[in-house]
């Protein structure tokens, strides 16, 4: 169980990173390059949740 949360603890903390990450490229990159960040950011997160709902169960 310990392993669990800290997968979880790991994904919560790429999730964080990215999203600072996306950020800050948005405030250094043109609109469309942003907007492609953007997206690729919320795919990766949404693969991460379901890797992580994936070894909840």
């Amino acid at each position: 169980m310990e392993e669990k949360n800290e997968i979880d603890r790991l994904i919560e903390g790429m999730i964080a990173g990215g999203d600072d990450l996306v950020k800050n490229l948005k405030t250094v990159l043109p609109n469309p390059l942003a907007e492609s960040m953007v997206m690729f950011h919320e795919s990766h997160v949404a693969n991460l949740k379901k890797i992580r709902e994936f070894l909840n169960k």
